[in-house]
């Protein structure tokens, strides 16, 4: 006959948590119902009721001000000159981009050119274009004509085929766009060149087992996924383009705020004209922004960002 072996009841083995669909959280032997108290933020509505203040008293100052001039900046904000030179803006701020984006897209590729030679070409165009101040460049390809009278296309160090007149080919809206331009390409270069390099080397070496030259690689492969990281930042120079475009004042040529400028110079309306200024920016400023989360969206697709926690949540959920 064998023996049994007794328990000793102050030995207790291992419980098992149970949890079920409804909170409640114990052991085998008993429930504890979890009862969650919300955190209180009293911190948060003494900052709400003192932003809401801060606003009714911005507000009424705006409104009850006369000094601001809200009859002038309804009589001048939409008048022939501003839309003037609220076009020429757009048209500044649109050409120059392009030059600095089909200029950075071939900057970084040089870059990124295993020739020395390439590579360290389109390193000293960023640093000297980077280096320099804008005002200064836009003020230099104004007054080119004191260095170069007259501009020529022909053999090196030989017979001329083709000589123009410096003044008429580089006029003030040339300037303008050859200063913002090839600024915004050192600056672009960089940008393209660090989406570039966000995307895995693999991507390239796989295309050139499938066949595809370097060109195609880059166009079809490489370039596709880095725009990814590539818009972001060029919707921020694109904004900060728009605004730049006022620096052209120095060489004299008409713009949003250089039109406000010489009409404030007349009727001594500082402030209001200021505002018009300001209306027609922050206008386009929300036209672009919204643009820009369109693009974003569009190279986002197929994209899902690992947040934290999403993999816990993951394995959670199938368990």
């Amino acid at each position: 006959m064998g023996h049994r072996r007794r328990r000793d009841p102050d030995v207790r083995g291992p419980e098992l948590s149970v949890t079920d669909p409804s909170g409640a959280v114990g052991s085998g032997r008993e429930r504890q119902e979890i009862q969650a108290v919300p955190v209180r933020h009293p911190g948060r509505w003494v900052a709400v009721a003192v932003l809401a203040v801060l606003a009714a008293m911005l507000v009424h100052t705006v409104v009850t001000n006369e000094r601001f001039g809200w009859d002038v900046v309804g009589q001048y904000l939409f008048s022939a000159p501003i839309l003037n030179g609220l076009r020429n803006t757009l048209i500044l701020t649109v050409l120059s981009m392009l030059i600095g984006i089909v200029g950075g897209v071939g900057l970084a590729v040089m870059r990124q050119s295993p020739n020395p030679i390439v590579s360290g070409a389109a390193a000293t165009y960023i640093w000297l274009f980077r280096g320099t101040p804008l005002i200064a460049q836009l003020l230099f390809w104004n007054f080119l004509a004191a260095l170069y009278p007259r501009l020529s296309l022909g053999i090196p160090f030989g017979p001329e085929f083709v000589s123009v007149d410096t003044n008429v080919l580089i006029t003030q809206f040339a300037a303008c766009l050859l200063g913002l331009g090839l600024n915004e390409a050192a600056y672009m270069a960089e940008i393209v060149r660090g989406g570039l390099l966000s995307v895995d080397r693999g991507q390239a070496e796989a295309a050139g087992a499938l066949g595809m030259t370097r060109s195609q690689a880059l166009r079809r492969i490489v370039l596709p996924q880095a725009m990814r990281v590539i818009v972001p930042p060029t919707g921020n120079e694109t904004i900060s383009m728009l605004k730049t475009t006022s620096l052209v004042v120095v060489i004299g040529y008409f713009e949003l705020l250089t039109s406000a400028q010489r009409i404030s110079n007349q009727n001594f309306q500082v402030i209001p004209l200021l505002i018009v200024a300001a209306f027609w920016y922050l206008v386009l400023t929300s036209l672009l922004t919204i643009g820009q989360g369109f693009v974003e969206r569009r190279y986002g697709r197929g994209f899902v960002p690992d947040r934290p926690g999403s993999r816990l949540l993951t394995k959670a959920g199938t368990t």
